[in-house]
């Protein structure tokens, strides 16, 4: 079985899910200049837009070809507005398990587009790539980051203590690093039967549908 993912696109029925392409540089570094994304994520600030092709040309292929994870841009299907972007990384061929990230853009945020787009990408590896464990980290405050996490049937296996470096504004305006912990979420194939189904009928989003 092959150690790399494939170059994939998934569809649900509100979103795209597919490979960065340089026509996404604009809305990916307004993205990534957002306050939310600087301060629960590592992104260097301020991230331009030389950075953000540096990510689409250079990082997200080499990610993919060398094993390691998979970086897909998640798209509206009705508008064509970016959403956010979906990282899987630290991925282990041999244990079939990956770590799986997810930065949504501020205007797509409480649509429950994360949830859909991580749910969606989660199917794919459990059923398509034949994946056995899918894991989260999400820092201790970042309460939204958790919520995506439970939606999808993630299941809190523990605390690592001091972990995560965070980021806070201070006072004259610049960004500070702040330790954190990291709350560890576990996904297995098992703990997402019916998830797509009870978050369809309870309003959260549509079922998965299909992948190409």
């Amino acid at each position: 079985m092959t150690n790399t993912f494939p170059d994939i696109s998934l569809n649900t029925e509100r979103l795209v899910l597919r490979p960065l392409e340089d026509e996404d540089i604009p809305a990916f570094t307004e993205m990534m200049n957002d306050e939310q994304v600087a301060a629960w994520t590592s992104v260097p600030q301020p991230f331009t837009e030389a950075a953000a092709r540096h990510w689409i040309d250079k990082y997200a292929p080499t990610e993919r070809t060398s094993g390691r994870g998979l970086d897909l841009v998640v798209i509206e299907f009705l508008t064509q507005r970016l959403v956010g972007i979906i990282q899987l990384g630290n991925t282990d061929w041999h244990v079939r398990s990956t770590e799986l990230s997810y930065i949504t853009a501020p205007w797509a945020r409480g649509e429950g587009y994360a949830s859909e787009a991580a749910l969606a990408t989660a199917q794919w590896l459990f059923n398509d790539q034949k994946f056995e464990r899918l894991e989260l980290r999400t820092a201790a405050d970042n309460t939204a980051s958790q919520q995506v996490a439970q939606k999808i049937g993630c299941i809190s296996e523990g605390v690592l203590r001091g972990a995560c470096i965070a980021r806070t504004r201070t006072e004259d305006g610049r960004w500070e690093d702040l330790r954190t912990d990291f709350i560890v979420w576990g996904l297995l194939p098992e703990d997402i039967e019916g998830i797509a189904e009870q978050l369809a009928d309870t309003g959260g989003f549509t079922a998965y549908s299909d992948w190409n």
